[in-house]
């Protein structure tokens, strides 16, 4: 054992002296291990530096942070063009968010954030908003309650991410064979049921009322309902609206496609 770990460190010697050294060390097992020192090495420089960015895990990649993309996305047509794209990479199988390093993520947004966009959305477990819309930590502002309806907590919460944060615009996104929704179809003329489920009934009633008993018509009639009552509810949200520094749109998630569609 000690004659080969002396060889072993001869080669590496005569590698270290020897013209063709640089070549060399791209080829074989320990070329692997040299590569990616190398890698994380270039890594910590690009994010020490002011302004700097990531890159994947494997060292190969430059991808903008969140304060980068933010900066990017300074508009509400593109943080929009932004969110349909990230859907896009999702419905086709080609996400990009997974490559990013999350411990340094984790790091870089642990005491301050940007996200670009902000969402709306059902507590459905079959909804993961952040990976519909191939985005990581940081990226995306998420508000979440089962039927995705506006409530005074809501408004605080997404007033806060577009006027505190930055949100360039606001997505109220409903979802195909959604339970609330189907329950306030069921329930729509009957004694409230046991417990509070039934609190959310009187906030999808409106769109029972208009979209008749088919569950994902009810869904896409509420998130337009929804992103409409947000507009006219909030002084905030409308100022920034008319100055065309915010967007509010209505969206629905098909669930078995992964496809967003816009409704308004």
């Amino acid at each position: 054992m000690t004659s080969q770990f002396d060889a072993k460190n001869d080669a590496t010697k005569r590698k270290q002296t020897s013209p063709d050294s640089e070549s060399s060390s791209t080829r074989g097992p320990q070329a692997g291990v040299s590569n990616e020192d190398a890698s994380r090495r270039k890594f910590l420089q690009i994010v020490r530096g002011a302004g700097a960015g990531l890159v994947t895990a494997a060292g190969m990649e430059f991808v903008a942070p969140s304060s980068a993309l933010a900066q990017a996305l300074d508009t509400p047509e593109k943080a929009l063009k932004e969110l349909l794209a990230g859907n896009q990479r999702f419905v086709d199988l080609k996400l990009t968010s997974f490559e990013l390093d999350l411990a340094i993520l984790r790091n870089r947004t642990s005491e301050s954030q940007e996200p670009f966009a902000a969402v709306l959305a059902c507590a459905d477990s079959r909804v993961p908003v952040e990976l519909i819309f191939d985005a990581t930590i940081g990226h995306i502002f998420v508000a979440r309650v089962a039927g995705n309806f506006v409530t005074s907590e809501i408004i605080a919460s997404l007033e806060y991410g577009a006027a505190k944060l930055g949100t360039k615009v606001i997505l109220v996104m409903g979802h195909g064979s959604c339970g609330a929704v189907t329950a306030a179809i069921a329930n729509a003329n009957v004694e409230p049921v046991a417990g509070q489920i039934s609190a959310l009934y009187p906030h999808i009633r409106p769109a029972v009322n208009k979209g008749g008993t088919d569950p994902d018509q009810v869904s896409k009639v509420n998130a337009v309902l929804q992103a409409a009552l947000l507009r006219q509810s909030s002084t905030v949200i409308s100022r920034l609206v008319a100055n065309h520094q915010l967007m509010v749109r209505a969206a629905f998630y098909n669930l078995g496609s992964g496809i967003v569609n816009l409704l308004d």
